[in-house]
């Protein structure tokens, strides 16, 4: 399993997390999505068939891009 950390500054709120960890729990592979308001992080446990150019494409399509 890998583990990817994001910052997200877009997030604001308990609805933009509930989002993300929708939209991301949709990808095949991802296993576990957090999400915070507060810090404005997201970390996701994924494994194959999952990417981490996947799950960033993903966070960029629903407008939450994020930094590194």
């Amino acid at each position: 399993m890998e583990t990817v950390s994001y910052l997200v500054p877009n997030i604001h709120c308990g609805h933009c997390t509930m989002k993300i960890i929708t939209r991301l729990n949709l990808i095949p592979g991802v296993e576990d999505v957090e999400a915070c308001a507060n810090t404005k992080e997201v970390h996701v446990d994924f494994t194959v068939p999952a990417t981490e150019e996947e799950i960033i494409s993903a966070l960029t399509e629903i407008n939450y891009p994020p930094e590194r």
